[in-house]
């Protein structure tokens, strides 16, 4: 967890996401300990209760489980759960707003294709 809270959002959100980001990218693993709701307050000064929501939002929808007394886990499965969750609401979330402002431009879908495909490998953001 090695990224930084913005004011986009509420921090309780990005607590979530950034632990759903590490279980993505494999920093924290299936079955494995995340940390603390002490250890995020003091890692990003904000109030324990504001990690804690973060962390209870996960285990909300099943990707953390508790052990009493050991601390919160990553759930079995919660790496897939998690992608089949983001991958439903990227095309609402991403794509729909892309597919209307190339629509507007007047971008062909090939055209648009081809945009994608020379910046892909790359992940730029520049089109």
């Amino acid at each position: 967890m090695n990224e930084f809270l913005s004011q986009e959002k509420s921090i309780y959100l990005q607590i979530a996401e950034m632990l759903e980001n590490d279980i993505l990218r494999d920093v924290l693993l299936e079955e494995e300990r995340v940390p603390s709701t002490n250890e995020l307050a003091k890692l990003y000064a904000i109030n324990p209760a504001t990690a804690a929501k973060g962390i209870n939002l996960l285990v909300d929808t099943g990707v953390l489980y508790k052990k009493r007394g050991i601390g919160m886990f990553v759930a079995s499965g919660a790496k897939k759960a998690i992608r089949s969750r983001r991958r439903d609401g990227f095309f609402t979330s991403c794509l729909s707003s892309v597919l209307e402002e190339a629509k507007r431009l007047n971008i062909s879908r090939s055209e648009l294709i081809s945009m994608i495909d020379s910046n892909y490998e790359r992940g730029t953001k520049e089109v």
